[in-house]
């Protein structure tokens, strides 16, 4: 069977009830804060509704009351990490003309590096991209945001080369996220890479040196 036959003939899931009541919201803080560690730990694959409801204390099911299944789990994990995006971004813009390209190297990479470093955002962005419709309006909207950054920054620069530059720097910070387990805390590989796209977003956004006037 294919994957669009498949969706077409899935069942549409149900709706994830939002609680009302403060030790609700808490029970779903936990629930979600146990989900990205499993995530994390785990992949998305690996990770099992009982194993989430054990590490959140939470009885089984309690856990379906909430999320009908682990989609609508990772899902609000993804909407969660958006709502975070946005916000920080926002901040971001609201002075980003006024930085040198050093200062904008350092505001984007913690700012991207606290998303990506986020339990288990790296496991569900690196599932099936026709999985979710979320995880893909994620990685869009990272994309997008970040582009807009670029543009607000350096005015002149247009769309197109703009949305190359935003493709360029948050893939290498994502490998760099997605191997942070394998550097000590005395590794300088982090630092490296700041410095290695502060460098290229000089040469992409700097300005362009003057041409000498060659004699006639």
């Amino acid at each position: 069977m294919s994957i669009s036959s498949h969706k077409s003939s899935a069942k549409k899931p149900r709706a994830i009830q939002a609680p009302q009541r403060s030790n609700g919201k808490l029970r779903v803080a936990a629930i979600l804060e146990a989900a990205a560690a499993v995530i994390d730990e785990k992949g998305y694959e690996g990770a099992t509704m009982a194993e989430i409801a054990e590490r959140s204390c939470t009885k089984i099911g309690s856990l379906y009351r909430f999320f009908p299944n682990k989609e609508s789990l990772a899902d609000t994990i993804v909407v969660n990490a958006r709502q975070n995006l946005d916000a920080a971004f926002n901040q971001l813009d609201a002075g980003v003309n006024a930085l040198s390209i050093r200062a904008l190297t350092d505001h984007l990479m913690a700012l991207i590096f606290d998303l990506f470093t986020r339990p288990g955002l790296i496991k569900l962005l690196d599932t099936d991209r026709d999985w979710s419709v979320k995880r893909e309006e994620f990685r869009s909207a990272l994309e997008q945001r970040l582009a807009k950054t670029l543009m607000t920054h350096t005015p002149d620069l247009s769309k197109k080369p703009a949305a190359d530059i935003a493709q360029v720097v948050l893939l290498n910070a994502k490998t760099v996220a997605k191997h942070r387990a394998y550097f000590d805390s005395a590794s300088s590989v982090p630092d490296e890479f700041r410095d290695m796209t502060r460098l290229y977003l000089q040469s992409r956004l700097g300005s362009p040196v003057s041409k000498k006037r060659i004699p006639s």
